[in-house]
């Protein structure tokens, strides 16, 4: 069993910064690829951030240079600084994860989500 646990959301300002982090636990052989994905109300769930396990980022248009993601490898975390968020930036943001587990398999792991509101 494998799982991951996201934490930070919350309520800020139009400008303001957050940060989330994803803790991954359980069977793991290795991880893969550590992503952020967001879903707002009307809108499919789309990537946000990803991160390889050779550290190479990838980022959607719409939050480059306002957003990093970072992975530490020894903690099995995943983390995304947000920064000049948006009000277009509120959804739920979930975490993802492509891990080897024990037993061998390759599996597509999910969060549980956390909401990020951007409002004045």
């Amino acid at each position: 069993q494998v799982q991951l646990v996201e934490s930070g959301g919350g309520l800020v300002q139009p400008g303001g910064s957050l940060r989330l982090d994803c803790a991954a636990s359980g069977s793991i052989f290795r991880i893969y690829t550590m992503a952020w994905y967001r879903q707002s109300p009307g809108n499919q769930c789309a990537l946000v951030a990803v991160v390889s396990n050779g550290d190479t980022t990838n980022y959607a248009d719409s939050v480059k240079g306002r957003f990093t993601v970072s992975r530490d490898n020894a903690k099995n975390t995943v983390t995304l600084q947000m920064n000049m968020l948006k009000p277009e930036d509120t959804a739920v943001y979930y975490c993802n994860s492509v891990v080897q587990t024990t037993s061998g398999a390759y599996t597509s792991i999910w969060g549980q989500g956390t909401r990020v509101t951007v409002s004045s």
